[in-house]
């Protein structure tokens, strides 16, 4: 799943060290960078300078809730295509309305399941991968287009 840039990029918010550890020994399994944030304001900072393909979010985290970050990521153009994975205690339906209507990729419920996490994980990776292409692809073709109509206005 490495892009042309490398290996992907994962980072970890949660304000819980134990949760953490558990995560970043899971994500051992699969050949990829991590990062970690500590707190809500922390994690759209990570997400500025780190530039992560994939977001393993909490929702209950000091400063800024998940849902709260999530919205704020969503809301900008620069980082509103990263894939976010909500990572939570709360498993009441509301909860879950309320990261779709955050904007959240998908969710996970802990206690993590090491074989559900490396599965979802994954699976949004080649989700993400396979935007970048089609962005790629696009912009190559949009390219080829005008070059197309500058040789034939000539």
């Amino acid at each position: 799943m490495d892009s042309p840039k490398g290996p992907p990029k994962i980072l970890i918010a949660d304000d819980n060290p134990q949760n953490v550890e558990l995560l970043e020994a899971y994500l051992a399994d699969i050949e990829c960078v991590t990062e970690t944030a500590v707190d809500g304001e922390d994690t759209l900072l990570k997400v500025d300078s780190f530039r992560p393909d994939l977001l393993l979010l909490d929702v209950m985290m000091p400063r800024l809730s998940g849902f709260e970050v999530c919205r704020k990521i969503r809301a900008n153009p620069e980082t509103r295509d990263l894939m976010i994975l909500m990572v939570t205690a709360l498993n009441e339906t509301s909860d879950y309305d309320r990261g779709v209507q955050a904007g959240t990729d998908d969710f996970l419920s802990k206690p993590v399941n090491k074989v559900e996490l490396l599965c979802r994980v994954r699976s949004l990776l080649r989700v993400r991968h396979l935007n970048n292409q089609l962005e790629r692809t696009l912009a190559y073709l949009a390219d080829f287009e005008v070059a197309s109509r500058d040789v034939g206005s000539r």
